[in-house]
């Protein structure tokens, strides 16, 4: 059994990823508080944003991050690129279920719960394909207890942090939402890679793939685009309070069209207008010598 580094570069790994976890849960809670003021579809397009945060960001790019700091003595380690950006869309798309759930469902503990479990597994099977991507001359096994214990942590993790979505408001309190999502994301992952058991086989082939560096620079480059193009849409868009103002000016307005239409405007009755003659054009009462509806006509 080779003994397995998950920390090579020091506190170096885990704090990049930590710190890039709480970023991604952070612009992603700021999308989904947006989202709870908005209509139908702008809603769907904040939970799309707030997914690619979460799940691009905040867990799957953590993810690799932390895996930079992890080696196996005497085995060069090789990613299988496809494998590696399918976890990355598996990330996103389990992170926009529990989204989609939670934002157009009833909210309440079932929902939470339904989405949290979902999300959940979704973000386990990340961690272990990603897991998978990794070629090595040597052979790879798990702890079931510890596996078990990383699937609970997600779950967990992820209802929560779907209960965030929904509940949590005001900057502060966001802030120390994506703090503690942090926490619990990165705590899933390292109970992850302690279940790893790694035995090396020095007759095996050299593995194939791309190299973790060969994906570091594209990451920084995807991660400061995107964080860059979240923040000014954000930025411009108007907050939850704003949407949750103006809806309710547009429903009173609604509601005060509704209720003159359907109960219109009567004028009081005024006093008859006195006739007018043809000729002069003044206004006067009939008298003895006006025609039958009191009109005179002056010669």
């Amino acid at each position: 059994m080779a003994e397995v580094h998950h920390f090579s570069y020091g506190l170096l790994t885990p704090v990049l990823a930590y710190v890039l976890s709480v970023t991604g849960s952070l612009l992603g809670l700021l999308c989904t508080a947006r989202a709870r003021g908005s209509a139908s579809r702008s809603r769907g397009l904040w939970l799309t944003l707030a997914a690619l945060a979460i799940g691009g960001t905040g867990i799957w790019v953590m993810h690799f991050i932390a895996m930079l700091g992890f080696g196996v003595p005497g085995a060069e380690i090789r990613y299988d690129v496809p494998l590696t950006m399918l976890s990355c869309v598996i990330a996103i798309v389990v992170v926009a279920i529990g989204l989609f759930i939670v934002g157009f469902r009833v909210a309440g503990p079932g929902s939470i719960v339904t989405g949290g479990v979902i999300m959940g597994i979704g973000v386990a099977s990340m961690h272990y394909m990603g897991m998978a991507a990794m070629n090595m001359s040597g052979h790879v096994d798990y702890r079931p207890g510890l596996v078990a214990a990383s699937v609970v942590i997600a779950v967990v993790a992820a209802s929560v942090a779907l209960w965030f979505a929904l509940s949590i408001r005001g900057g502060w309190a966001t802030a120390g939402a994506a703090l503690i999502m942090g926490v619990a994301v990165t705590g899933m992952h390292y109970t992850g890679m302690a279940a790893m058991r790694v035995t090396v086989h020095e007759d095996m082939a050299a593995p194939t793939g791309a190299t973790a560096s060969d994906f570091l620079m594209p990451l920084i480059g995807g991660i400061g685009v995107m964080s860059i193009i979240l923040l000014a849409i954000i930025a411009m868009a108007r907050t939850e309070d704003e949407l949750r103002v103006e809806a309710a000016l547009r429903e009173r307005i609604r509601a005060r069209q509704a209720g003159g239409a359907s109960h219109p405007p009567t004028l009081a009755p005024g006093p008859a207008e006195p006739p007018r003659t043809r000729s002069t054009g003044e206004w006067f009462d009939g008298g003895p010598g006006s025609d039958g509806a009191g009109r005179e006509y002056a010669p």
